[in-house]
Parts: structure tokens; sequence; C-alpha cells
């Protein structure tokens, strides 16, 4: 651990990288990913298949967002609570059988203090049967390309062959943060409580309060998962994800955490690329309108080392002129962004609409229509 915290001093004084000088996490398995790009900042045994213990429930609340967002759940929609739902053991909010809840307080339960019969109650309102709920867990787990995991239950509690790795939930955490940002009304509650107060919630992702920046997202530990964590933060308008798999202690596992993060920020930052000029409208050849303006396509926010974003250039390439039909975002040039005289990134310039192309007979009433104007002129 001193290791690490030196380390850490070197990065944070120099903002630069060390070369040759690894990282140090006390766990099995990591990985560091930006949220904005998906692009792995560090990772060491990344596709590990291991047991995620109670970070299964990112997947869960995913779920939950997914419906929520899509309009087919809403916060204030009463969940009545089954038997079995009501029988998980492990971290629970002690919910009795035909208990109603609301939604949005049984996403905090699972949120905040990672309640299990929470986790079920939702999973069964949502998908009629816990079977079914796990089913769709593991489909979206495919869709999501997560090649490493298995779903069997919604929880994480132990069953053999419940696995994934800190890569899997690299994936499944960034698709939350951020597609469902409205998750962070629940991941960054320390405090709060249940049943008109009666219940108290305290967040077992102490982060959340001791980390600057953090914005949850997802703790859990078992005897045999040992202590597992998904931990989000965001600085400077860079998100990062630190996952941290199969640490010793519970300890071990938010300070390995700590210094994934620390790291990542201390290296990196977010730049948005905008292009020096404004873009100049490009002339279309037969077009039912004579020019087209260029827009910034995809993949101007660049992933960079702090030092290479300080000393960035820019070189625009576009095209004179174009041929109808031009069709909406289609690519009519590039931005170059190089620091040092090394390429950075190539930002494609697209068209910002659609112009068809002339048909004959809009030709030849074009033609007319200026030939009678040149006349006009010289009369």
């Amino acid at each position: 651990m001193k290791r690490i915290a030196a380390l850490l001093c070197v990065l944070c004084l120099l903002a630069v990288p060390v070369q040759g000088e690894a990282l140090t996490v006390d766990a099995e398995s990591c990985i560091l990913m930006e949220k904005e790009t998906g692009e792995v900042l560090y990772a060491e045994n990344e596709h590990e298949q291991l047991e995620p213990a109670s970070v299964t429930k990112v997947m869960t609340i995913l779920l939950v967002m997914e419906a929520i967002d899509g309009g087919t759940l809403r916060y204030e929609d009463m969940v009545t609570v089954s038997a079995n739902a009501a029988s998980m053991g492990g971290s629970q909010v002690y919910l009795k059988e035909n208990e109603q809840m609301s939604v949005e307080d049984l996403l905090k339960a699972v949120c905040v203090a990672s309640g299990n019969d929470a986790a079920v109650a939702l999973g069964e309102h949502i998908a009629g049967s816990i079977e079914n709920f796990v089913a769709k867990m593991n489909q979206r787990a495919k869709e999501l390309g997560m090649n490493d995991t298995t779903f069997l239950n919604c929880t994480g509690l132990p069953a053999e062959g419940h696995v994934t790795s800190a890569y899997d939930i690299a994936l499944m955490s960034r698709e939350l943060v951020l597609n469902h940002p409205d998750v962070r009304r629940f991941t960054t509650i320390w405090m709060d409580s249940l049943r008109d107060g009666a219940f108290t919630l305290s967040n077992t992702n102490r982060l959340v309060r001791y980390y600057e920046g953090c914005t949850g997202l997802k703790t859990g530990s078992t005897d045999s998962a040992l202590y597992c964590l998904s931990a989000t933060a965001e600085r400077d308008g860079m998100e990062l994800i630190a996952v941290v798999l199969k640490s010793p202690t519970s300890t071990q596992r938010f300070e390995s955490a700590k210094a994934l993060l620390n790291y990542g920020f201390s290296l990196y930052s977010l730049t948005k690329v905008a292009p020096e000029q404004v873009l100049p409208a490009v002339p279309v050849r037969l077009g039912s309108k004579d020019y087209v303006q260029p827009v910034l396509g995809e993949g101007s926010t660049l992933l960079l080392e702090k030092e290479t974003a300080a000393n960035l250039t820019q070189e625009l390439h576009l095209a004179e002129e174009l041929q109808a039909p031009v069709e909406e975002g289609q690519q009519i040039g590039e931005l170059l962004v190089t620091a040092g005289g090394e390429q950075v990134a190539s930002i494609p310039i697209v068209a910002g609409e659609t112009v068809a192309r002339l048909t004959y007979g809009q030709i030849l009433t074009k033609f007319l229509r200026m030939a009678f104007m040149v006349k006009s002129f010289h009369e």
C-alpha cells in the first residue's frame, strides 16, 4: 500500500505516465474504464471468470432503469412482495409477504442497502417470475458483449456457475451510468430511510461519502467471492469505472478502487474537439440545393493523456465540390488531430442534410431560368 501511495503522489505531481511502473491492486482481477469512450485505461486478469456477489445487481438495476426509461415501469408503481422475495437471506430490507412498496423505494433499497429481497421483488414484478427475469439478465448480457458472464440469480447470492468478469461488469456498469443517469439519484445516497423513516438505509459503498466525485455504484461480498466493487466517479467532466473482484478485505477493495480512479484522473482527460473555424458550405452540382452545410461527425470526444491534450493541432480536409445526391451523414471530409507531429484522431466531417439530385425536367427548368436571367440582364 505504501508503494501505491508513493506512486500516486508522483502521478498527481507530474500528471504524466510513469513508464515501466505498474499499478498495484490488491485483487484477483480489476479494470479501469472511461465511460464516454469505453476505453480501458488499466486491467489485470479482466476476463477471469469470478463470482461477483452483489455486484450482480448492476444488471438488475440496469433492467429496472431500462423499463422505467422505456415507459413500461414507473417509479410510483406499487409492487406486492411475494413469499419468495420475502424469503431472501443475506442483505435485505426485511420485506414481508404481501407488503406493498413503490418501485422507487425498492430501487433505493437495492442501490443503497443491496437488498436481496428488494431485487427479487423488482425482478418478479418486471418479468412475472424470477426465472424469466434472470433470462432477461442473460439476454441483456449477451447484447452488451458480456461473453464471460452467466447469471443464475438477480442477487449475487452464491450459486455454482454464477460468474462474470471485471471486464463484463465494466460493460454493464458503463451502460447503466451512460444511458440512465437518473440512477445517480439512488447510487449517490449515503443515508436514507424506508417506510416513512422507520427503517434506516446506509450505503454499503463508503466511497460515496469519502471519495471526491463518487457517483456509485455497487458493492458485493460473500465468503467465496470475497470483496467486490464496481465504483464510478466523475471529475472535470470525465467519469471513470473501476471494478475490483476478489479482494481479500473490504478495506483493500475500497483502497484498490481509489488507486485505480486516482490513476485515471491523474493521467487522463476528456477533450471535446471542435473545428477552429466555421466550416464553409460545400457546393453541390445538380442538387436540389446549391450548397450543403458540413458538420462534425461522431468521435469528437477524445480520451487523451493530459500532456497530449495540452498540445493538440488541427488540419481540416474538406471536399471542394460534391455531386448530388448527397445523403445526410455522408462523409465529405475529415478533421485530423495531431500532437507533436503524431496523429491522435481523424474525426469525420459529414453532410448536415440530404440534398436530392435534380430530375432532367428540373435541370431543364433551371437552365431555362438562368438563360432568361442572362437575357434580361443584357437587355
